[in-house]
């Protein structure tokens, strides 16, 4: 997906960075980036205050789908996507939102339009989402961010 590209650009990390590194690394570039560092113009300050703000969404973004994270939750994960049912699910530009019925929400990444659509024709999209989906597409937990 072009968002975790461009948030690994943006840090300057590869995709088997431990998380250990990750926070070195943006704990260096915020100090290089804080905006009290930019006191001779407003324009420079608001240009930082604006890196600053990209720079802590793309940390935020790499931890949530950190292989190191994702094994925090796996038991939970697994618990959710083989006996929760689905409540609904949104596809926009390869993005697939799934909501689940115990309330909670993973956003899978690079899922073409293709498998969309099979999921929205399934006779039972929990079956084929648990078949082709959950294990296959990399993955964030969505629904702590977004009743936060």
């Amino acid at each position: 997906m072009k968002k975790i590209v461009d948030y690994r650009k943006l840090l300057g990390v590869q995709k088997d960075t431990e998380l250990k590194e990750l926070k070195t690394v943006y704990r260096n570039l915020m100090k290089d980036w804080h905006p009290d560092k930019f006191q001779e113009s407003e324009e420079a300050k608001l240009e930082a205050e604006h890196k600053s703000k990209e720079i802590i969404e793309a940390y935020h973004f790499l931890v949530s789908i950190a292989p190191e994270t994702l094994e925090l939750s796996l038991e939970e994960y697994t618990q959710t996507t083989s006996s929760c049912g689905i409540a609904d699910f949104t596809w926009e530009r390869q993005v697939l939102k799934v909501y689940f019925l115990d309330g909670s929400g993973y956003e899978y990444f690079e899922v073409p339009k293709a498998t969309y659509i099979k999921l929205v024709n399934a006779d039972s999209p929990g079956r084929f989402a648990r078949r082709h989906i959950f294990n296959v597409f990399p993955y964030r937990n969505i629904a702590k961010q977004e009743t936060a």
